[in-house]
């Protein structure tokens, strides 16, 4: 053993931990994935510790770890001497990604807070997480900054025990999460990403490491979606990192599918379907604690969503297709902004299994859904429905739904 090979195994157990597996559990998805049961944990140990340099496995250990190849190959070069090879950067953290900024810092100058006043104002996020299941972005982006200004000028101004401080940076981190989420899907990038910076550093000071990873993988998600996936893998694989395996499983598994969801737009195709099936297997998982108030809303269902909008975007439509079918048949018709994005992808898988008239009876759908949502989100769908009809402009339907729509494109 030397540092080369120590550094090596250092390396690998950074990319186990990041996938969220257990020793145990990586040798045996080796054995899975190689089609033989000749490496075991032991084995997987002697690579961490550095008394072994994988060979042959590498290939299989890219497999599993959703890492290129190549970056492998180079570390084990390294490990064995060679002076060309480098050791690959390992993978980023939070802080690294999203360097803390500045510390909120109470004055004691104001009246004294105690756990009512946290209650309260737990009280009043949920109330904006909860309308947000039914109003759009640009309906609720004036009432949201105002709860996270409030929030924020509050814990500066007023006096309060540890204990309720931590509890204040709780609810302003879980604030900026939904007043984030809701400012993107008005269309306010900006806006947003200033937000989901103040709930990920209230998150930090409070030591909510599940919290933190909700509000980066909620960044990561909006530069997944506007032109950034490469920067949303990175994000969204450290914020898996940051919540560590004891993060409730619900937690898990919403984290995991924004990484499936990252990798899908930056068109790396096997890692996408990797971290679905992680994300499934914890939702699987007994949780220990309850989850969060704010995981209310991951369910099977919401998994099989974005199962279906990855098997969409890479163009397995007979996938996707019975998935989104069963999930818009149960979904409650008050949340009309799912509907219209979820009818979107349906639209999308449609067209691509040749079904065009099908297609074009939900993109009329998601048009007339989206025509009274004030959402950016739903906006942007349903141009890209029509713009994927336009192969079909020849089929009478798709023809009649071009004609009558088709003016969105120009928007």
């Amino acid at each position: 053993m030397n540092d080369r090979t120590r550094s090596l195994g250092d390396y690998l157990a950074a990319l186990r931990r990041g996938a969220g597996l257990s020793q145990n559990q990586l040798a045996a998805r080796l054995c899975l994935a190689s089609g033989t049961a000749s490496v075991t944990r032991s084995e997987v140990s002697r690579w961490e510790r550095g008394v072994r340099v994988p060979g042959v496995w590498l290939p299989f250990l890219a497999q599993v770890l959703a890492v290129p190849l190549s970056e492998l190959r180079q570390a084990a070069a390294y490990a064995r001497g060679d002076e060309r090879a480098q050791l690959p950067v390992p993978a980023r953290t939070l802080a690294d990604l999203l360097p803390d900024g500045d510390r909120l810092t109470p004055t004691s100058s104001g009246r004294h807070l105690g756990a009512d006043d946290v209650t309260e104002l737990a009280g009043r996020a949920h109330a904006l997480r909860l309308a947000d299941d039914v109003l759009s972005g640009g309906d609720l982006i004036g009432p949201a900054y105002r709860e996270l200004r409030r929030a924020v000028d509050l814990y500066r101004t007023a006096t309060f025990s540890e204990t309720t401080g931590r509890g204040l940076l709780v609810q302003i981190g879980e604030l900026g999460q939904i007043v984030g989420w809701i400012a993107s899907d008005a269309g306010r990038l900006d806006d947003a990403e200033d937000a989901y910076r103040i709930g990920l550093g209230a998150a930090r000071q409070a030591g909510d490491a599940t919290l933190a990873a909700n509000v980066a993988g909620s960044l990561a998600y909006q530069w997944t979606n506007t032109g950034r996936p490469r920067d949303g893998v990175a994000l969204a694989e450290a914020a898996v990192r940051e919540a560590g395996r004891d993060a409730p499983p619900a937690t898990r598994a919403l984290f995991l599918d924004r990484v499936a969801w990252a990798h899908t737009r930056a068109e790396q195709s096997q890692p996408a379907m990797r971290a679905l099936g992680l994300a499934h297997e914890a939702l699987s998982e007994e949780a220990r604690a309850p989850a969060p108030d704010w995981a209310y809303w991951v369910d099977r269902s919401e998994l099989e969503v974005m199962d279906a909008r990855v098997f969409t975007e890479l163009r397995r439509p007979l996938r996707a297709v019975p998935l989104l079918t069963r999930v818009l048949g149960e979904y409650a018709p008050t949340h009309a902004r799912e509907m219209a994005l979820y009818r979107s992808w349906l639209a999308v898988a449609l067209a691509d299994a040749n079904e065009p008239e099908q297609a074009a009876e939900e993109a009329r759908r998601v048009v007339d859904l989206s025509g009274d949502l004030s959402s950016e989100r739903t906006a942007d769908r349903a141009r890209v429905v029509l713009t994927r009809l336009q192969e079909y402009e020849e089929v009478p339907e798709v023809d009649a739904v071009l004609r009558d729509h088709g003016h969105l494109l120009l928007a």
